[in-house]
């Protein structure tokens, strides 16, 4: 009998050393072989935690930049459990060197595992979604709880954090017929662990999904003004395509952000060559409209000149003095456009009698002229 006892505790502990062995080389190999490894959810509830002890891997998603998805392995099993079950199995072995009856040593080490594999601890951001023969017990955690041995299981660890999932479309035709290459970030969580854990296999992949072809539905029906101007406005529509899909899943949508548009090289080209015609266009445009405000305030100074001749004189002599007044030179004038500064003169040209003086009366004198 004893020698029965010591082998049976033996055979307890490699069966337990050769499930954590087993389970880190399962996990090592999925890392490796990333194309035949399955989703990282049916296999968390295959394994369905046994005794607390198998490490469960998960998987990251190529689009998952979140860092609760690594490539380091979680064991579940948290230290108080691992406490009690050294603890009871410890017992047991006392029991039997103490030359207890066997029964003893064979209940202190069933109590160690059921115990060992029933107290479980959730951090502040997982939920456990537990099944109890077969169907949806309740969803625990964050902290302490108790599983029944046997007939309840932990189908699958739940992250409520924030993650973030990237996204593109690579040759993407806008509803004007360009191809762009289009990147953008999605934020999300899960609010609802029991909908995430039932409702859907891999959620993770069918956010990525969902998000991939919301985007290329986006840009089939929008232009490319609209995608390079108006980025918000894409934002808020993607965040609310890709929302009302997820939610059936028990996924929220935070938000969504476009990072990048690229556009092939030859149309970067022609819209340049079209911005810098638009602007010169506009130039143009402007310039001719100083022109024509221009030619309408000569206008307007003419017809003033027109009805006083003594502002023109005043004007021409001011002209003069302007021109003399910096370098100090002499300038010779003709003749003809001195008597133009004299109104007098001038509508004695014109055959018209100046306003003022009367005829006969003394004329103006003439400015700058001298008698021939």
């Amino acid at each position: 009998m004893n020698h029965f006892g010591f082998g049976l505790i033996f055979l307890g502990i490699m069966v337990v050393l050769w499930a954590r062995t087993a389970a880190r080389k399962s996990a090592a190999s999925a890392r490796k072989s990333p194309w035949s490894r399955p989703p990282s959810v049916p296999i968390r509830a295959a394994k369905i935690d046994s005794l607390g002890l198998v490490s469960v891997s998960r998987q990251r998603n190529a689009s998952d930049t979140s860092p609760t998805y690594n490539s380091k392995t979680e064991v579940h099993m948290n230290p108080i459990s691992a406490v009690i079950f050294i603890i009871f199995l410890g017992g047991a072995v006392l029991s039997r060197l103490a030359g207890m009856p066997i029964s003893v040593t064979v209940v202190l080490a069933v109590i160690g595992v059921f115990l060992g594999y029933s107290v479980k601890m959730a951090q502040q951001w997982e939920r456990a979604v537990i099944l109890r023969l077969g169907k949806l017990h309740a969803v625990k955690g964050p902290g302490l709880f108790i599983l029944v041995p046997i007939f309840d299981a932990v189908a699958t660890w739940i992250d409520q954090r924030i993650r973030t999932t990237e996204v593109n479309a690579e040759q993407a035709l806008t509803r004007d017929t360009v191809p762009v290459n289009v990147d953008a970030i999605v934020f999300w969580m899960v609010h609802d662990a029991e909908r995430a854990a039932l409702e859907i296999a891999d959620y993770v992949s069918a956010v990525q999904r969902v998000a991939q072809t919301s985007l290329r539905e986006m840009i089939g029906s929008s232009l490319l003004s609209e995608l390079l101007s108006d980025r918000k406005t894409a934002d808020a529509a993607l965040k609310e395509v890709i929302g009302a899909k997820t939610a059936e899943w028990g996924v929220t949508v935070n938000s969504v952000e476009i990072r990048d548009v690229a556009i092939p090289a030859n149309l970067q080209d022609a819209m340049s060559r079209q911005a810098q015609a638009e602007r010169e266009k506009q130039a143009r445009v402007i310039l001719g409209s100083a022109e024509e405000e221009v030619a309408q305030k000569f206008v307007n100074a003419a017809k003033l000149y027109a009805q006083s001749p003594e502002a023109l004189q005043l004007r021409a002599m001011n002209i003069i003095y302007e021109t003399t007044k910096e370098r100090g030179a002499t300038i010779l004038m003709p003749s003809h456009m001195v008597d133009a500064m004299n109104p007098g003169v001038a509508f004695a040209l014109a055959g018209q009698t100046p306003s003022g003086p009367a005829a006969g009366g003394p004329s103006v004198p003439l400015v700058g002229r001298t008698p021939s």
